[in-house]
Parts: structure tokens; sequence; C-alpha cells
């Protein structure tokens, strides 16, 4: 066991903006298919399995290029600061 606290690294501002940007984009194709995208987005935070995502508007290609680490920072940053 450490006894030291790991940290993360914040990502700067823009590649926090293209974070956001495909997660919209994301959210957006799932929804103009019919899903829940929240329920969709969080079913593939927990499990990493991409079919939780459409493949609509190559959605499911987007996630797959997002660190789960960096988007689970992101969204406790924006739940925090709202």
């Amino acid at each position: 066991m450490h006894d030291q606290t790991m940290t993360f690294k914040v990502r700067d501002d823009e590649k926090e903006r293209e974070l956001r940007k495909n997660l919209m984009i994301i959210y957006d194709a799932l929804r103009e298919k019919g899903y829940n995208p929240i329920n969709q987005i969080v079913g593939y935070i927990l499990s990493e399995d991409p079919t939780y995502i459409t493949t609509y508007n190559n959605a499911r290609s987007l996630i797959r290029h997002i660190d789960r680490d960096e988007l689970l920072q992101v969204l406790v940053k924006t739940y925090i600061e709202s």
C-alpha cells in the first residue's frame, strides 16, 4: 500500500473543450436514436463497453477516443463548479 495520495493532472482548457464537444455529439446521437443519453453514457463509463453507445454519427468511435478517467474528471469538476 502507498501512504501518499495519488494526484491527477487537470487537463488544459483546449482539451477539455474538445472532450465536451465530443460528449455533446455523443449525447445528441443517442437522443436522436431514441435512447436515454445519460443512462447510456453512465453504462459506458461503468463498464467500458462501447455497445452502450450508438454508431450513429460516429458516436461510438468518438467515445472510444475519450479516456474514461479524464471524462470522469471533467464531469466531477463541472458538477462541483455548478
